[in-house]
C-alpha cells in the first residue's frame, strides 16, 4: 500500500503541484474510522486552502461529512472487528 500511495503522491505532485500533503489512516472507531476496511487518505494541500491548516484534515471538508451530525455511540474496543 505504501508503494502505491507514493506512486499516487508523485503523480499528484506532478499534475497539481501542491505545497504539501496530509497522509493518514483511521484505525478503529475511536480514531474516527467509519467504514471498516483498510485505506490510506492522501490529500494534496495548498497554501490558503483553509484559513488555518493546523490540525490536519479534521475540518477540511466539514460540509461533506454529514455523519458528523449524528451522535453515534462509539463501541468498546472489544466490539471492533478487525
Amino acid at each position: 500500500m505504501m508503494a502505491l500511495m507514493m506512486r499516487v503522491k508523485n503523480k499528484l505532485q506532478t499534475e497539481l503541484n501542491p505545497q504539501g500533503f496530509n497522509i493518514g489512516v483511521n484505525e478503529g472507531f475511536a480514531a474516527g474510522q467509519t467504514v471498516m476496511h483498510t485505506n490510506i487518505h492522501l490529500i494534496p494541500r495548498f497554501k490558503g486552502d483553509v484559513p488555518d491548516p493546523r490540525g490536519g484534515i479534521r475540518w477540511l471538508f466539514p460540509d461533506k461529512a454529514v455523519f458528523w451530525e449524528k451522535k453515534a455511540e462509539i463501541p468498546d474496543a472489544g466490539d471492533a472487528k478487525p
